[in-house]
């Protein structure tokens, strides 16, 4: 089979100091977001691009891997296979161990919200994409959608689009900092004093980029990732194609390890950052009372966009613990929406200048599947 064309990787590119996801004032939208249409935008594809990827699809078909050997798939008796060990790790004695960790089996999974994906709901999920135009981006991975009704916590049902799809996703992988400080401390490995929670507020709520490159100091990078892969929580998972991942300062320089499977500094899947929000809502990140500090931190937001937008006009009084990023034309939200003893987790990951608005209307259309309008 032709290896697919690989999506654009900006993270190739330089990221300026300042610019991955800082929150900028705007207007928080209006209500003609609730009936606009999007539009995609056209991209023209230069054809160097596409002699390249052609060439990479003939290279595939000499060594084309079984299904059993990608990412995310499972084997002939049903267990998920882990990549072969990326030469990025392999200078790392404990990220080469958590790397061939068992994706099952080495813990209970305490957020197997692929067990509860729900077919009624995927396919409103997919009418949904359908509506607002979206299908082709979708089918170019160019936009992933994860969505979690927990009307019944115990029984979550999980629709997506592309939910194992890895994406750059700017500032919203800073919620792994967050978890990792809060390990750190568990393990008394940093103190959490009136400073550190103070980085952690403007890191979150103001999304600020010198906040966020002084945690990973104090935390080191290395144990970011250890945190992420730790069979806890596998929060970025080799079998499922990768996850949240954060392996360089958000500045200029401090590059430590960029994201081993596709190459991205800052990187996320729709699923697992809806996992992040699922062990949080349950109390089982680091501990219910770390849980609960991490979630009042979330619970603040400057940044008015996006899902914030869509929300302000379909479910204003909800409250919204979130975390979104922006960068150039990648534009991506999440969180836990709840009002009225319900609520759910929406992810959304885009690749487009017009992935802002793309993001306020799925949102609306997903309140409404948890909260449907009176009317």
């Amino acid at each position: 089979m032709l290896a697919p064309c690989p999506a654009r990787n900006e993270n190739a590119r330089a990221e300026p100091n300042g610019s991955s996801g800082g929150v900028r004032p705007g207007r928080a939208g209006g209500r003609d977001l609730a009936i606009a249409r999007v539009r995609t935008r056209r991209e023209g594809r230069p054809h160097a691009r596409a002699g390249a990827c052609l060439l990479l699809g003939l290279l595939a078909l000499a060594s084309s891997p079984t299904r059993a050997d990608e990412p995310g798939l499972p084997g002939a008796d049903g267990v998920l296979v882990d990549p072969p060990l990326p030469a990025a790790v392999r200078d790392d004695r404990r990220l080469s161990e958590l790397w061939r960790a068992p994706s099952s089996g080495a813990l209970p999974d305490v957020a197997p919200l692929w067990d509860h994906r729900d077919p009624e709901l995927q396919r409103r999920l997919d009418a949904i994409v359908e509506e607002l135009g979206l299908l082709r981006p979708a089918r170019q991975r160019r936009l992933a959608i994860a969505f979690v009704d927990l009307s019944n916590p115990a029984r979550p049902r999980v629709a997506e689009t592309n939910g194992d799809v890895m994406m750059y996703a700017a500032s919203l992988p800073k919620i792994a900092v967050l978890l990792a400080v809060f390990d750190r401390a568990a393990a008394g490995q940093l103190e959490i004093d009136a400073e550190t929670r103070e980085l952690m507020r403007n890191m979150i709520r103001r999304s600020s980029n010198q906040a966020t490159t002084e945690l990973m100091h104090r935390v080191g990078k290395p144990n970011i990732a250890y945190t992420l892969l730790a069979p806890r929580y596998r929060l970025y998972d080799p079998a499922r194609g990768g996850g949240l991942w954060v392996g360089k300062d958000y500045a200029r320089s401090g590059l430590w390890k960029r994201d081993p499977l596709h190459n991205l500094s800052h990187g996320a899947t729709a699923m697992q950052v809806a996992r992040f929000y699922y062990m949080l809502e349950k109390g089982a990140l680091v501990s219910e009372r770390s849980s609960r500090r991490m979630k009042e931190i979330l619970s603040v937001t400057t940044n008015p966009r996006k899902f914030a937008a869509g929300l302000a006009v379909a479910n204003p009084t909800a409250r919204f613990y979130r975390k979104s990023g922006t960068w150039r034309a990648y534009h991506s939200d999440s969180g836990i929406v709840q009002r009225d003893g319900r609520g759910y987790i929406a992810v959304g990951l885009t690749e487009d200048r017009a992935g802002k608005d793309w993001l306020a209307l799925i949102v609306q259309r997903l309140d409404a599947l948890v909260f449907p309008s009176d009317g």
